[in-house]
């Protein structure tokens, strides 16, 4: 059997060095908010080219401090409105929701599954004060559209990165676009979120999450709001959450960022296998026409069951990534009679391939080989 994705397999290689974190870590009986967390702040800050980096409990805390720190700012007021893509994970949109903001759903190209530029701007109204941009399934979304977009109407930028570790955009640039362009420069444009959910491309042991901006106020305000809203203890400036990345996950990932950069290069060539030898009418390939680190492979067939029944059938282990799209999730039943046909078809149609740094030759080319017999 081909697995969808062999956690064990990617995280045996770094077996001893995660022994040995855990026992400096038991050894230093620091727990909460110790050193490992401030190596990690700095080398994911660095490695992103940013000023800062918070680590926090998980990938959607991750976004919601953002929104909540921009109130504290009086950057966002409750009831501001946030445009978001159509057929994101729900995590986006509960985000926006948990922070007491309103979100707006904007349909995506259907080639790149990303938040179409050409249609945000169709959905801006005097209440529009956010775009949360999503890089789905590891594709850098259409920034310099949205920046120019977010600049011309005065919008705040958030990025979701929660699948995008260590993309880069035409320039080279990470995640992060104008963040990346001047990284000492204090920037309102673009907050990027990020999870490292155990299955990312930089993955931990269990949930996890940061932060990246160049927002020296924003920093102060989401370091505090994460600490149940105290910066010293006991005394609570703003009403917080407990939203702090774990010491010993912290650990983890500073023993894997390393490898980060060499594990997309191997999705990418295993991706680059998939693009020009997959050779079968009934499938639609993904395309990347800007940065691409393939979290997921995605592909889209008219007869989805069919074609994952088959799969399973000759030993492959295939996902849905999603199967139903939010305005259609019973928690939105204010949504559910809306129409977004281009949000619907991605989420009928879609179907994720096997693809990770641990997958072999052999792997790769039976993949293939079973896709074009279909």
């Amino acid at each position: 059997m081909i697995k969808f994705l062999d956690l064990q397999k990617i995280n045996a290689v770094y077996q001893e060095q995660f022994q040995e974190k855990l026992k400096l870590v038991l050894d230093k009986g620091w727990f909460i908010l110790g050193d490992e967390v401030q190596i990690f702040e700095t080398n994911f800050a660095n490695y992103c080219g940013a000023k800062h980096c918070i680590g926090v409990g998980n990938g959607l805390d991750a976004l919601v401090l953002i929104f909540k720190g921009y109130i504290q700012l009086g950057k966002l007021q409750k009831g501001d409105e946030v445009l978001v893509p159509a057929n994101t994970y729900i995590a986006t949109i509960l985000s926006i929701i948990q922070a007491d903001l309103v979100p707006v759903l904007v349909e995506p190209r259907l080639k790149t599954y990303n938040i179409n530029p050409d249609l945000i701007s169709l959905k801006i109204t005097p209440k529009t004060k956010a775009i949360l941009a999503v890089h789905l399934y590891g594709q850098l979304a259409e920034m310099e559209a949205i920046n120019n977009l977010a600049d011309q109407h005065d919008l705040l930028v958030v990025e979701d990165a929660a699948q995008a570790h260590g993309c880069r955009g035409s320039r080279n640039e990470l995640v992060g676009g104008s963040l990346n362009l001047q990284p000492t420069t204090y920037n309102l444009k673009n907050c990027v979120a990020y999870s490292f959910y155990p299955g990312k491309n930089l993955g931990a042991l269990g949930d996890a999450g940061a932060i990246i901006t160049n927002d020296d106020a924003l920093a102060k305000v989401i370091r505090s709001l994460r600490n149940y809203g105290s910066e010293k203890k006991y005394q609570n400036e703003y009403i917080g959450i407990n939203s702090r990345l774990d010491e010993l996950q912290a650990a983890f990932l500073n023993v894997k960022l390393p490898h980060l950069d060499a594990d997309n290069d191997k999705r990418k060539e295993i991706a680059k296998r998939y693009l020009s030898e997959i050779n079968n009418d009934k499938i639609v390939l993904p395309t990347s026409e800007q940065s691409h680190v393939f979290h997921l492979f995605v592909i889209r067939t008219e007869n989805r069951d069919a074609l994952q029944k088959y799969l399973l059938q000759n030993g492959i282990e295939s996902m849905i990534h999603y199967p139903i799209p939010p305005h259609k999730q019973k928690a939105f039943a204010e949504w559910n009679s809306h129409s977004f046909p281009i949000t619907e078809k991605i989420h009928k149609e879609v179907l994720s391939l096997p693809i990770s740094p641990v997958m072999n030759i052999d792997e790769v080319d039976f993949v293939i080989a079973t896709l074009n017999k279909y």
